[in-house]
């Protein structure tokens, strides 16, 4: 087993890091000092109590033995003033009885607005019917925050074709329901449930048919297929990646997919049983759902139905009829949340970061190593670590300097690879009691009135990493042009290539302002220990860890006891008593709503800034938290064009909403090193497929834990197939970067291999997605449609249509089981590394060997894949030859694509789109654009060619025999030898390629 000598640096790298988190803090009790070389300014600091982190104790609605069911008590409405009008209806709703204030103030009347906005949406909208200046940041989502879908320009017509049907029903209440009108479906129905509409809760619900396949409603680890017995919590929390429970983002949107058996006269019948016949005839309909509020909220999945719990704002939702995925997310892109950033090419290659590199030296060697073990490194990241005293926009003085790093920066970007830091979301606020700590980035802050505020105007304070801190104000008038020159300032001084947002939920170590009176403490230690730190040493390992490091694992685990002990609370004995809110007349209580949503924190308060947190026009957190994600990267999108002008901006974030991927991609936040986590990654990318957010990429053999040789192996190979690449861990864990075992350095060799070959495909792929609203990463039933026992497959993807991916997701596992769809009805797949045709029958689970280092990968047959010869970094690989792979379908057709352009501009002045067509013993290529490539066309491979090969032309002109090989075995034809032919670049003419 090989260990890099980078490991040693571990232990120093830890301490380093801690005796100069501080560094430069001003106090008469301050020293200078160093440690192993490395010269530190440092002073004992106050630690925040663990009691400034708990809130009130309370018990989920969900799970309150004593809690009302707003069904039972509630009168619901009646709906009258029906009025028609050319895109729908408008209708008074009334409640239908005494008031029940069950969770809430009832609001007595509500304006039902329905409207046919084009041809495949419908928009259904039920507000308080009295909005005014005092209560609409109760009920109404600025348009301006997240787009409010309107009518097409040309609905008044193409509304006439819809396929949704709305009806209302007064019996025994108001009700209303969505009908496919070609099959007659019921699509959503309220039907037999009340209405409720209270000023901090609002309930609605929808049948469903038994064994429903719903996907989306994000943010959340759990399988693809969400299940019949699941409640997803909204509500943004800084949580380690916590199963099952409320995460960093918020997504109201799901996809219903419904399978049909037809039967011999065309008769179609719900398809409800998990077992399906795979030589059967099935037919699916999907209609996706989204419903534009940004409250904390729950939304109930069971058996027969559907229910949305709401703590305030309106319903505003949207359905679409599609019928199949890739319609209902391009629908949902277009009209909804907007269509995804187009990246850099660069963001395509391989990542590396860790919470620990210590200075710009330990950087360099990280550098260094990658491209002495010749595995491709395109971009180098630093976690908090760079920071002064972990403040944003300045680096530490001593360990990240600015004059170091203008040469570090320098030497890396003549070198085609790129610097990405990550910057925080809160801003520290100097002690005033210490004239000399000072910090202007909160002072320009201060004085645009960037910042929230408590309800009195003062400040609001809350605790992050560098100590007590405010939180940048997105709806004020200062704070988007404050952040635009705080970025634009610190570029000036270090020439960073794009930006890392985390904390983004936004996150806040203590229940409220709890800085306001404790300011001339500041800096501040969190109340918890860090990783590695006394009491939080790193001790777990993957599942399997004690089979294949027996005496290692035995040891972690003893010290692992032993810490847990020491740290194990004192057990409170008695019943526990829990908070319960009752409505006040007239009043909400926006700290401790009636209704208790099952948050992973409890309190609304914990770990987050508190919701009675005020906003610059008196909007209080309360309305607006789960907008704090993605207001930041509006504003990170806005600052990096002012700071890198001309380019595409490059973000990662981590709380998100509905329509963040217009600006952004999406890391799925503190995994653990565990295999479990690794096989959540896909179900996970494939949800932020639906969400529009399709840059998306895990932290790769994982953060919190120690992860292991053969974990780490088979991550790296599956992260290479996701759109965002990156490998990160935690403080105090083991490195765990490629080249540390010499089996993971072979593994990442030959996956990257594999991407860097494919990144003209993947990049034409997010063109696509930037333009049309389709998909990168792509689930098995998305592209097979019509196949029930597809409905829950999340253990394998395509990337794209033509790339089928089936890893290795066990512990300990040689081989893995994978089903190739559509197989006995047309279709066709190779084998990436053999090049034959896949033996397989209809619905089989084929046992394919894959030995630790080894990835199954196929290509699907009818695909055309442009390829380009592979480099360390992607700028050299972009001067390469190119080539391209036909897999053939069993008629022997294939289509495909390739978009080139600059690869950075905002707005490229020119691009290139070239098409393919294969067919009858031919590949044409046809290209149109402006955009000059020169780069020869090495080779060409065909897949599937059933007959011997005897002669090949290109353009008319005769391959030499040299050149063409046709391996019978394996029915591949491979073309090589082209580059002299292609001279003046492989797309600058159309050309043709015969053989016979």
């Amino acid at each position: 087993m090989f260990h890099s000598p980078l490991s040693i640096f571990n232990l120093f790298i830890f301490c380093t890091l801690q005796l100069s988190r501080f560094s430069n803090a001003q106090n008469a009790v301050s020293t200078t000092t160093s440690y192993a070389g490395t010269p530190t300014s440092f002073r004992p600091v106050f630690t925040v109590p663990s009691s400034a982190d708990v809130g009130a104790t309370l018990i989920p609605n969900i799970e309150d033995p004593q809690a009302k069911d707003a069904q039972n008590v509630c009168p619901g409405y009646t709906a009258s003033n029906v009025a028609r009008n050319p895109l729908g209806l408008t209708a008074t709703l009334t409640l239908a009885g005494s008031s029940c204030d069950v969770y809430g103030n009832d609001i007595h009347t509500l304006n039902l607005t329905v409207q046919y906005q084009s041809a495949d949406r419908l928009a259904i909208r039920i507000t308080p019917a009295v909005i005014d200046a005092s209560n609409s940041s109760y009920y109404n989502l600025p348009s301006y925050i997240v787009h409010q879908p309107t009518p097409d320009a040309d609905a008044n017509s193409t509304s006439l074709s819809s396929d949704l049907s709305f009806v209302w029903s007064n019996d025994p209440t108001f009700s209303f329901s969505v009908y496919r009108v070609s099959t007659g479906d019921t699509l959503f129905s309220t039907l037999g449930t009340k209405l409720v509409f209270e000023d901090q809760f609002v309930e609605f619900a929808s049948t469903l048919p038994d064994n429903y396949n719903l996907y989306g409603l994000g943010e959340t680890i759990h399988a693809l297929r969400l299940g019949n017995n699941f409640t997803k919590t909204m509500y943004a929390a800084d949580t380690g990646d916590t199963i099952d429970t409320n995460l960093y983002g918020s997504h109201p949107f799901y996809l219903d997919t419904r399978y049909y058996e037809a039967d011999t006269n065309g008769n179609l019948s719900l398809v409800t049983a998990n077992e399906t016949t795979a030589t059967a005839d099935y037919v699916s309909y999907s209609h996706g759902v989204y419903n534009r509020n940004a409250h904390g909220q729950e939304i109930l999945l069971r058996p027969t139905n559907i229910t949305w719990r709401l703590l305030g704002g309106s319903i505003d939702m949207y359905v679409f009829a599609g019928p199949t995925q890739p319609e209902i997310t391009a629908a949902y892109q277009m009209s909804a949340v907007g269509l995804p950033t187009m990246q850099q090419y660069f963001t395509f290659g391989f990542h590396q970061c860790r919470w620990g590199y210590a200075n710009w030296t330990v950087l360099q060697s990280v550098v260094d190593n990658y491209e002495a073990f010749g595995i491709p490194l395109e971009n180098i990241w630093t976690d908090i670590d760079y920071m002064s005293q972990y403040r944003d926009f300045d680096n530490d003085p001593i360990r990240f300097n600015y004059s170091e790093g203008a040469g570090f920066l320098s030497a890396l970007h003549a070198s085609g690879k790129h610097y990405i830091p990550i910057i925080d979301s809160a801003i520290y606020v100097p002690n005033p009691s210490n004239a000399s700590d000072n910090y202007s980035t909160f002072d320009n802050g201060n004085a645009t009135d960037a910042f929230m505020t408590n309800p009195d105007g003062s400040l609001y304070i809350g605790d992050v990493w560098p100590g007590y801190t405010v939180f940048p104000d997105w709806i004020s008038g200062g704070a988007g042009q404050w952040w635009i020159n705080e970025m634009v300032n610190w570029h000036s001084k270090l020439a960073f290539d794009g930006a890392w947002i985390d904390m983004s939920e936004a996150s806040s170590f203590c229940v409220g302002s709890c800085g306001s009176e404790n300011i001339t403490l500041n800096p501040v230690h969190p109340s918890f220990a860090l990783p590695g730190e006394p009491g939080n040493v790193v001790y777990g390992y993957p599942e399997g860890f004690n089979l294949t490091n027996a005496t290692e694992a035995a040891s972690a685990s003893s010290a692992a006891a032993s810490q847990s002990s020491a740290n194990a609370a004192a057990s409170s004995s008695g019943d526990t008593i829990y908070l319960r809110t009752i409505p006040t007349p007239g009043v909400r209580d926006v700290n401790h709503p009636p209704y208790v949503i099952n948050n992973v924190q409890g309190d609304l308060a914990v770990h987050a800034i508190s919701p009675n947190a005020t906003h610059a026009d008196g909007t209080q957190e309360y309305e607006l938290h789960n907008l704090f994600g993605h207001q930041i990267l509006n504003a990170t999108y806005h600052a990096l064009l002012a700071a890198i002008p001309i380019v595409r901006p490059f973000i990662i974030g981590r709380s998100t909403f509905a329509g963040s991927g217009k600006w952004a991609g999406h890391w799925g936040g503190d995994n653990t090193s565990l295999f479990a986590y690794m096989f959540f990654s896909i179900p996970q990318a494939l949800s932020f497929s639906l969400f529009g957010i399709p840059m998306f990429g895990v932290d790769t053999c994982g953060f919190n834990g120690n992860t292991d040789e053969e974990l780490c192996n088979r991550w790296m190979q599956l992260s290479a197939f996701f759109p965002f690449y990156r490998n990160h861990n935690t403080l105090g864990a083991n490195s765990q970067e490629a080249y540390i075992w010499s089996s993971v350095i072979d593994a990442s060799k030959t996956a990257m291999n594999i991407r860097y070959q494919l990144l003209p495909y993947i990049y034409t792929l997010f063109y696509l997605a930037h333009n049309t609203g389709s998909t990168v990463m792509r689930a098995l039933a998305w592209e097979f449609p019509h196949d029930p026992s597809l409905a829950a497959a999340d253990r394998q993807f395509f990337l794209g249509p033509a790339i089928l991916v089936t890893p290795v997701l066990d512990q300990g596992a040689t081989s893995v089981d994978g089903v190739f769809p559509g197989v006995g009805k047309g279709e066709v797949y190779y084998d990436w590394y053999t090049l034959a045709a896949v033996d397989a029958s209809a619905g089989e689970n084929v046992t394919i060997d894959a030995p630790l280092g080894h990835i199954p990968v196929y290509v699907r047959g009818n695909n055309v894949i442009p390829t380009q010869e592979p480099a360390l970094v992607t700028r050299d690989a972009r001067k390469n030859p190119w080539g391209v792979i036909a897999a053939l379908s069993l008629e022997g057709s294939a289509s495909g694509s390739l978009y080139v352009d600059d690869g950075a501009s905002l707005v490229p002045n020119a691009t290139l789109y070239v098409e393919f067509t294969a067919s009858n013993n031919a590949l044409y290529a046809s290209g149109r654009g402006m955009y000059i490539d020169t780069n020869p066309l090495a080779n060409v491979t065909v897949l599937g060619v059933q007959d011997a090969v005897t002669n090949v032309s290109l353009n008319g002109m005769a391959v030499g025999g040299s050149s063409v090989n046709y391996n019978a075995s394996s029915k591949a034809l491979t073309v090589t030898g082209l580059n002299n032919a292609t001279s003046a670049g492989a797309w600058s003419k159309d050309w043709v390629l015969r053989w016979g």
